[in-house]
């Protein structure tokens, strides 16, 4: 059977062309532009920042990294920056499924992101909360002791009415935006790439390193076990709809906690 033909400005060109498989060159760069654009930028960032941390007075056990800090004095327009600060971040996301939607399949069960299996994912997702967790503590305690990490603040939202629900929706944006790009994204590029399953744990679990640089080295070495753990789990359950229930959990108990527990007994951060 002939090639069906589409005849454009430039010429005929053959059905077969437009639809053969993209090649690793373009996976490639399009996975670069990707994490450029997303966590790649924030690795950047973090590297930079752990380095002024490092060379500051008083060394890296006597600064601060602070999360969802406020963004105004005015109440209304720091919760606008709040809000359009989670809208945009997701953008990436997005671009991630648009991207993997050229794709043979629905993109977001080849994700899986879609909610076939709530009860199940729910479940495997506090499981994998309390697997990471509480090492984590652990892990965050004597990095502290050691002096390699930074003073953490988690949430430094004023005490307003919307302080709460910002911070749940930012512990949520932060789980999607992540697990989506850095576990079920670039596993799946990079398996499309045909690299070697241990370069693809490595390079995930480091990605997710490397952006939380900018708290110190416990983080560093904390997120990259979460990183080995979510990674291999993605491979043999092929959902991320775990993973972001989990990391939603990790994140909500951070960010709300700090905000509701005396801060004498989180002097160890």
């Amino acid at each position: 059977m002939r090639s069906a033909r589409l005849v454009g400005h430039s010429g005929a060109v053959t059905v077969d062309e437009l639809t053969r498989p993209t090649s690793r060159q373009v996976l490639g760069t399009e996975t670069l532009l990707v994490l450029g654009l997303s966590l790649g930028q924030s690795a950047v960032y973090a590297a930079v920042s752990i380095i002024a941390k490092l060379t500051a007075e008083g060394g890296l056990s006597k600064q601060t990294a602070a999360l969802n800090t406020s963004q105004s004095a005015r109440p209304w327009l720091d919760l606008t920056y709040q809000l359009l600060g989670i809208v945009f971040a997701l953008l990436p996301v997005l671009l991630a499924v648009h991207l993997l939607a050229r794709d043979p399949g629905d993109p977001v069960r080849t994700l899986g992101v879609d909610l076939r299996r709530p009860g199940a994912d729910l479940a495997r997702g506090a499981g994998l909360a309390a697997l990471i967790g509480l090492p984590g503590l652990a892990l965050f305690w004597a990095a502290a002791q050691l002096g390699v990490n930074a003073k953490l603040v988690p949430a430094g939202l004023p005490d307003m009415w919307w302080a709460v629900p910002v911070l749940i929706l930012a512990a949520a944006q932060n789980a999607v935006l992540e697990e989506v790009i850095v576990v079920g994204y670039l596993v799946t590029r990079l398996r499309q790439m045909q690299w070697r399953l241990g370069a693809i744990i490595a390079t995930s679990a480091l990605l997710r390193a490397s952006y939380h640089l900018y708290q110190g080295f416990g983080a560093f070495v904390g997120n990259a076990v979460m990183g080995v753990v979510f990674s291999l789990f993605y491979l043999r359950t092929r959902r991320v709809m775990p993973l972001i229930v989990a990391h939603t959990l990790l994140d909500v108990v951070a960010f709300v906690g700090y905000t509701l527990v005396p801060r004498e007994w989180l002097s160890w951060l």
